[in-house]
């Protein structure tokens, strides 16, 4: 089945532009040109991703990527959200991430990297592979890769799909220090061209959907100059 795009950006020539190339490249593609409209194509036609510009008429990409993580159904809290800005201050990129975007792109872009970004976390939306069937089960935590459901204490924690590669990651490594530059490698499945930020800001949100279920976060245990372990109980 054809995946679908949704690409959210006020300026006409980026999203013909983006339109264009991931047509070319197979993909459905819808388009939106600001967060009100975002918001109401995102809810009405379920992308399998969302290109989201930060700034925007009426609310703005922070917003959009806030609401959309607040929503109750999996198909939108966990939809995967490549941002992409002219602005390309610190402040703003740790807060995307921290809201839950999967990647941050700045303007003026190269289409052809942003193609293999759009092509990685679509990769990573994919049925897991014939050898990753195997069910972790760490203390109250029991994590299904085959079915990407994750429990705890029986009851079903809510994850977004990069979440749940991260918590599976450090599962199937459970006792071993993974690197930052390990888990960009394995959880988000290429060369990553922004910085080691994007984990932390992950195992952050990941630590606090832990806490908020009753599960101590110092489950995901940071080693100091390396990057993370998930402790065996």
């Amino acid at each position: 089945m054809t995946q679908k795009i949704l690409v959210v950006d006020d300026e006409q020539a980026i999203t013909d532009l983006l339109e264009y190339n991931l047509r070319q490249n197979g993909y459905q593609v819808v388009v939106a040109r600001d967060g009100h409209a975002a918001l109401r194509l995102a809810r009405a036609e379920q992308p399998d991703l969302i290109v989201l510009d930060l700034m925007l008429p009426g609310p703005d990409g922070f917003d959009v990527c806030r609401e959309l993580r607040r929503e109750g159904a999996p198909a939108l809290s966990g939809v995967p959200i490549i941002m992409l800005t002219a602005r390309d201050e610190e402040v703003d990129r740790v807060v995307g991430l921290e809201l839950g975007a999967d990647d941050y792109v700045t303007k003026p872009f190269s289409v052809r990297e942003l193609m293999a970004r759009v092509k990685a976390v679509l990769r990573r939306m994919g049925p897991a592979a014939s050898g990753d069937s195997a069910t972790y089960c760490l203390g109250p935590l029991e994590i299904d890769a085959l079915a990407r459901e994750v429990r705890l204490e029986g009851a079903p924690l809510p994850l977004t799909r990069l979440e749940f590669d991260l918590l599976e990651t450090l599962a199937r490594h459970a006792g071993q220090a993974l690197s930052r530059e390990q888990l960009l490698n394995q959880v988000w499945s290429y060369d990553y061209y922004g910085d080691a930020r994007a984990v932390d800001s992950a195992v952050k949100r990941l630590r606090a959907k832990l806490r908020q279920a009753g599960c101590s976060p110092d489950v995901i245990a940071a080693v100091r100059g390396v990057g993370y372990r998930l402790e065996r109980p």
